[in-house]
């Protein structure tokens, strides 16, 4: 089947059923119910708090081919997941599915348990690291599934993704089952990725590093769907939260186009009292929101939220009255997490209201602006986001489709040419975020909308912004890179790209090394 982005889906996947292709970023209409969780009951005077992780595995009893679930909070320093499967190994199970909200260099090992047997099915929004490249190479039997942030909460509680066990890392947990991710030595923040796990698992395992006597306060996940307790002595290292750049970048070129972001936002009419906004954590887009910055102090605008991965740049911005509201589904920095816990107004929500497509309204629905980047771009303002130029997985979604289909106005940002590669070809190699939810490319030479947006065109034009057209671009990379090769991958299929409906957007195929 071809679906709307003329991608080539198979109808069926061993392991997946029949798929469905993706239509259009609205054209999917949900035509089922919530799953309910498994009712609990506990007695008064229940004891949940458990001596180690291998007790829970008895009591529960964990057994081959169950998926068991963790969050991404801790990002690079996640402690636990490896933890959780190596004890899965010592007890001989086997035929694990892990859905984890993310993947980072830190699980490497976990390639090593594929191997055994112990883990055989991945379902994640992002993969880095060893384990990605590893999937591009044909680790796993069964294609790794690629959700949304948004996608995610969805699918589980459709009853799609349906969990076991959900293990989750918290920095604070009190003797019946209460969760804060904004106290002890290992506070990460906001526990947002970690509700929809905690709300629709089978069984909810609160591991800690941080045990308190009861209760804690304030409380991110309660003791109502929390099932067992167990103190371990290491969850994860805050520091790996900050992986990545999280400062504002001091490159001319990606300075460059920040500004022109900043002031295609300026001109499009959406930058006036109440404005909203989402940015990611990298150099360029920080840089947006530094040029914003002084164009709303500039204009005295006071906008109502900003929202999504929230770092210290964001939180200034807030502080200085820029912003009346945070939402925090998760934080990239240490003083993102100390403003969750001291202001008010910074508040921690779950993936379900940040971007699930399937409820009575997000919080993407009413964004003005989001600003993203792009590992490649086509000339019908197709993304990808999830393979490098190698083919390789290096990435996902997260949050990137969800934020494009929901805001008013969302630009991408990307150099023009990337390690003597041009960021913008006739097909990509795997389409992540349609091109109709994309409004406006920013480079270093100027700008490109996309032919659906003529009112941003004129807008633009007022100001005398530079406007290229996108084959415009195109020829201009190439011209400076040269045509790429397309890149050799054989017929075997890697990974499923889901879109944030649950429609099929894209496959990824193994490359060819």
């Amino acid at each position: 089947m071809k679906n709307a982005v003329g991608r080539d889906i198979p109808d069926i996947i061993e392991g997946f059923g029949k798929l469905q292709p993706y239509a259009g970023a609205f054209a999917a209409l949900p035509d089922m119910k919530r799953q309910a969780p498994h009712i609990k009951y506990v007695k008064p005077g229940t004891n949940k708090v458990m001596k180690d992780l291998e007790a829970v595995f008895k009591a529960i009893p964990i057994t081959d081919g169950m998926t068991i679930s963790f969050h991404h909070h801790f990002r690079n320093g996640d402690g636990l997941l490896l933890q959780v499967i190596k004890t899965a190994d010592k007890l001989g199970i086997k035929n694990l599915t892990i859905a984890a909200s993310a993947i980072f260099p830190i699980h490497e090992e976990l390639i090593e348990y594929v191997k055994k047997g112990v883990v055989t099915s991945l379902d994640t929004n992002y993969a880095s690291g060893p384990v990605a490249k590893a999937i591009s190479e044909g680790l796993f039997k069964k294609p790794v599934m690629f959700r949304t942030h948004g996608g995610r909460p969805r699918a589980i509680e459709c009853g799609q993704l349906h969990i076991d066990v959900a293990f989750v890392a918290s920095p604070t947990a009190d003797t019946y089952g209460n969760i804060s991710g904004r106290e002890g030595e290992t506070a990460c923040g906001s526990l947002g990725y970690a509700y929809p796990d905690a709300e629709y698992a089978d069984y909810v395992i609160a591991v800690t590093d941080h045990l308190v006597e009861y209760p804690v306060t304030p409380i991110s996940i309660n003791q109502s769907r929390v099932d067992y307790v167990v103190k371990i002595d290491y969850i994860g290292n805050p520091k790996g939260i900050v992986s990545g750049t999280t400062k504002i970048t001091k490159d001319p070129v990606q300075l460059k186009i920040a500004q022109y972001a900043a002031k295609a936002i300026a001109a499009s009419g959406l930058l006036i009292d109440g404005f909203s906004f989402q940015t990611g954590a990298g150099g360029a887009s920080l840089a947006v929101a530094a040029y914003l910055s002084n164009i709303m102090k500039a204009n005295n605008v006071k906008g109502s939220f900003v929202m999504g991965g929230i770092t210290g740049y964001l939180v200034k911005m807030f502080e200085e009255g820029l912003f009346t509201t945070i939402f925090d589904v998760q934080d990239f920095d240490l003083d993102a997490i100390e403003s969750l816990s001291k202001h008010d107004h910074h508040i921690e929500v779950d993936a379900n209201l940040y971007a699930s497509p399937y409820n009575s309204g997000c919080i993407v629905n009413q964004l003005d602006c989001a600003v993203l980047g792009a590992t490649e771009m086509d000339k019908h303002f197709n993304v990808n986001v999830i393979t490098g130029s190698d083919g390789t997985i290096m990435g996902g979604s997260g949050g990137h489709s969800d934020a494009a289909a929901g805001a008013k106005m969302t630009i991408i940002t990307a150099n023009l040419t990337r390690s003597r590669m041009p960021i913008l070809k006739d097909e990509i190699q795997t389409i992540t975020t349609p091109g109709e939810t994309i409004d406006v490319l920013a480079t270093e030479y100027g700008l490109a909308v996309n032919p659906r947006r003529q009112d941003l065109v004129e807008k633009f034009k007022k100001v005398k912004l530079p406007l290229f057209t996108i084959e415009e671009l195109t020829e201009k990379a190439e011209k400076i890179c040269g045509k790429p090769q397309p890149i050799r991958v054989s017929k075997d299929i890697v990974g499923v790209v889901e879109y944030r409906d649950g429609t099929i957007i894209d496959v990824v195929h193994k490359v060819i090394v």
